[in-house]
């Protein structure tokens, strides 16, 4: 189907990249496998993160750029824009496309070299910012986030975004020319063959007591405190039958563990140990309401978990509750308990759950979304709506 597709000069523009961990920089590494894979040129520009080593630089596929620690969140950094400096590596590569992947300095960045080049723009929207600011108690300039978001994306040539219900309260505000795209799973990654003994003797003891994991950056906008207090229910209730891990950290990590000191606290982990701890658990409890796509459900899913999430966002769109897993009220930590208690002693209905996930997740791998990614681009290449690039490839 893409023989005649013409080959395309992609540059990538994301103010989050490798070796940090979270839904974006999965979400980037992925566009440029599949780029490359398909034999496309890509190039990325990013930060520069403490201890990576400065001479990998020099790679003529990636620019990254001096960054900081964000003074509130000093895990998550941002560059100094240089627009000079990009400037004159982009001029070199010479992009047929610029895409800008999140909404930070470097994707100003990004942004504004498209505009001046008179290069196609495609963006991604992947973070809610307007309920964020209503988590952090300042949804008072949420209409401001909007009016800048809509300034943002204005000259996209489509937006990307992993959620229905988000592309459509994209298409609602006005901003960009949103489609669907990020929300698939490599189910081959994440698989139950991953699971290890190894790791539930490490980590539980033996494999009659249940493993409960959450995965995901511990900060106030994922809803932790539902988290803390569903998780110290469900302790007091199963006792030893059930052990509590931590996948993530966060500027609520201390908090949470001083409150929580029986829990394992595992950190961020790269992409096959996380795979690893995934299959190894049995439940896994993702509270968050502010989730775009909400993919942590998914690899969940993919890797044979039971998963309790929230009834909000894109975990409504992943998970038909019953059936591959549980919705709860997002704020209601004693229904996120009695789920976690119900799953911890009732195997069988476990068991079932955790099959239905699996065989749901590989309904939505990443084969099929991989190659829209590619129609996608090729759309924008050629100045075609996105709706007619099957017709172009």
């Amino acid at each position: 189907m893409l023989r005649h597709r013409s080959l395309v000069r992609i540059a990538l523009v994301s103010d989050t990249y490798t070796p940090q961990v979270n839904g974006v920089t999965t979400v980037v590494a992925r566009i440029v496998q599949v780029l490359r894979a398909a034999g496309d040129e890509v190039c990325v520009i990013a930060p520069r993160y403490p201890g990576r080593d400065t001479t990998a630089d020099g790679c003529p596929d990636e620019l990254r750029i001096p960054s900081a620690p964000f003074p509130p969140y000093p895990a998550i950094r941002l560059s100094i824009p240089q627009f000079s400096t990009v400037a004159r590596y982009l001029d070199g590569f010479q992009p047929d496309i610029v895409h800008v992947a999140t909404e930070g300095p470097l994707g100003l960045t990004g942004r504004r070299y498209a505009i001046s080049r008179h290069v196609p723009l495609v963006t991604s929207y992947h973070t809610n910012f307007p309920q964020y600011a209503r988590h952090y108690r300042a949804g008072i300039v949420e209409p401001l986030v909007w009016k800048w978001l809509r300034w943002f994306h204005r000259p996209a040539v489509l937006t990307q975004t992993p959620g229905e219900a988000v592309r459509d309260e994209l298409e609602r505000r006005g901003i960009g020319h949103p489609v669907v795209w990020g929300r698939g799973v490599d189910t081959k990654h994440f698989h139950p063959g991953r699971r290890s003994t190894g790791w539930r003797r490490w980590l539980a003891g033996g494999d009659d007591t249940a493993i409960v994991l959450h995965v995901g950056r511990l900060a106030r906008e994922k809803n932790i405190a539902v988290l803390a207090e569903s998780w110290r229910v469900a302790h007091e209730r199963l006792g030893q039958r059930a052990t509590f891990v931590l996948a993530g950290e966060g500027p609520e990590t201390r908090r949470l563990l001083a409150r929580l000191p029986w829990v394992r606290q595992l950190g961020f982990l790269e992409r096959g140990k996380l795979a690893d701890v995934y299959a190894s658990a049995d439940i896994c409890v993702l509270p968050s309401k502010t989730e775009t796509c909400g993919l942590v459900a998914l690899e969940a899913m993919a890797s044979g978990l039971a998963v309790v999430a929230a009834d909000a966002g894109g975990f409504r769109e992943s998970i038909n509750h019953g059936r591959d897993g549980v919705l709860v009220a997002p704020d209601d930590a004693t229904g996120f308990a009695a789920e976690i208690v119900s799953l911890v002693m009732a195997p069988q209905r476990r068991a079932e759950l955790r099959a239905t996930a699996r065989k749901n997740a590989i309904a939505r791998d990443v084969t099929t979304e991989n190659l829209d990614l590619l129609l996608h681009y090729a759309a924008a290449h050629e100045g075609l709506p996105v709706a007619l690039a099957p017709c172009a490839a």
